[in-house]
C-alpha cells in the first residue's frame, strides 16, 4: 500500500520577513559585496591589492584620524549626557510624565540625519543661522570670531552628530538602568554604603559592559554618517566621507576603485565596533536577567 507523498510548504509567517529580506539584499548585502570586490580591482577589474596601498598615500590617513576623532567626541559626548538624562528619568530625578514624551522623541531623534539635520543645524548655527545672529544682535558675540566656533569644523560636525547620538544612547541605556534591581540598592544602604559609593562599587561594574557597548555602537554611528557631513561641511572637512564622495563621483581625478578601498576601511572599522557593541550587550543582558 503506497503511502501519500509528503508536500512540504514554506510557512506562510516567513511571506512577512519577505519585504524585509528583498530590501537587506538589496540595499545592504550586495551593495557591499560590491563595494569589497571593487576594493580589490582596478578600473580594467584585474585583482590588485594597490587599491589598500594608497590609503597610506596623501591626506586619506589624515581624514581616517579626523573621522576617528569625530568619533570619539560625539560618542563620548553622546554617552554622557544621554546617560544623565536616562537616569534623570529612570530614577525620578524629573517628573515623571516627562518619560514618555521623551522617549518618543528619542525614536525619532535617533534616525534624524542626512541633509535635513545639516540644514536644520546651518540655519541654528550657520553664519546667519537663529542663534548666531541672536548672540551677535543681542550680545555683540561673535561665534567664530569670540568662541572659535564654526559649524563647518570638527566640533561643529560634533555637535551636529549629538543631536542623534544622545537620543541613541537614551534608548540603549534606559532599558539597562530599568534592570538594576531595588534588591542591590537596599542592600548596599544596608551594609552601609552611600549613594555614591553604590554607583562606584555596585552599579556602575554592572552597568559597564552596557556603557563600553554602547559607545562602540554610537562610535560605529558616527563614523558612517555620510550625508550629514557632505550636506554640512561640503569640502570644508577633510573626513573620510568627503573624500569617498571625491574619488566615487566619477570625474577626472576620481578613483571609483580608490573610493571602494576607502569604504571597505570604513566597513571595517564599523564592523568591529558593532561586534564589539553585540559582545558586550550579551554579557550585560547575563547580569541583569
Amino acid at each position: 500500500m503506497s503511502s501519500a507523498p509528503i508536500h512540504r510548504r514554506l510557512p506562510l509567517t516567513w511571506l512577512g520577513l519577505l519585504p524585509f529580506i528583498i530590501f537587506v539584499t538589496l540595499f545592504l548585502i550586495l551593495p557591499t559585496i560590491h563595494i569589497v570586490i571593487g576594493a580589490f580591482q582596478d578600473r580594467s577589474g584585474t585583482f590588485t591589492l594597490q587599491n589598500l596601498k594608497d590609503l597610506n598615500t596623501g591626506t586619506i590617513p589624515s581624514s581616517y584620524w579626523i573621522s576617528v576623532k569625530i568619533s570619539v567626541a560625539s560618542a563620548a559626548l553622546g554617552c554622557l549626557i544621554g546617560f544623565g538624562m536616562a537616569a534623570a528619568v529612570t530614577f525620578g530625578a524629573v517628573p515623571h510624565w516627562i518619560k514618555a514624551p521623551l522617549m518618543t522623541f528619542s525614536g525619532v531623534a535617533s534616525n534624524f540625519a542626512g541633509v535635513p539635520l545639516a540644514f536644520a543645524f546651518l540655519a541654528t548655527f550657520g553664519p546667519v543661522g537663529l542663534v548666531t545672529v541672536f548672540l551677535r544682535n543681542n550680545f555683540g558675540i561673535v561665534l567664530q570670531r569670540d568662541l572659535g566656533f564654526s559649524i563647518l569644523s570638527f566640533w561643529g560636525l560634533t555637535v551636529t552628530y549629538l543631536f542623534f547620538q544622545i537620543p541613541l544612547m537614551i534608548l540603549i541605556i534606559t532599558p539597562a538602568l530599568e534592570g538594576l534591581r531595588k534588591e542591590w540598592r537596599e542592600a548596599a544602604e544596608v551594609l552601609g554604603a552611600t549613594s555614591a559609593q553604590y554607583w562606584r562599587m555596585v552599579a556602575l561594574p554592572i552597568l559597564f559592559p552596557s556603557l563600553l557597548g554602547t559607545f562602540a555602537l554610537l562610535f560605529a554611528n558616527a563614523f558612517g554618517a555620510v550625508a550629514t557631513a557632505i550636506a554640512l561641511t561640503g569640502s570644508a572637512l577633510n573626513i573620510v566621507p568627503i573624500q569617498l564622495f571625491a574619488q566615487i563621483r566619477g570625474d577626472v581625478l576620481g578613483n571609483p576603485n580608490l573610493g571602494y578601498a576607502m569604504a571597505f576601511g570604513m566597513i571595517v572599522i564599523t564592523a568591529i565596533a558593532n561586534v564589539l557593541y553585540i559582545w558586550l550587550r550579551i554579557r550585560a543582558e547575563r547580569w541583569l536577567k
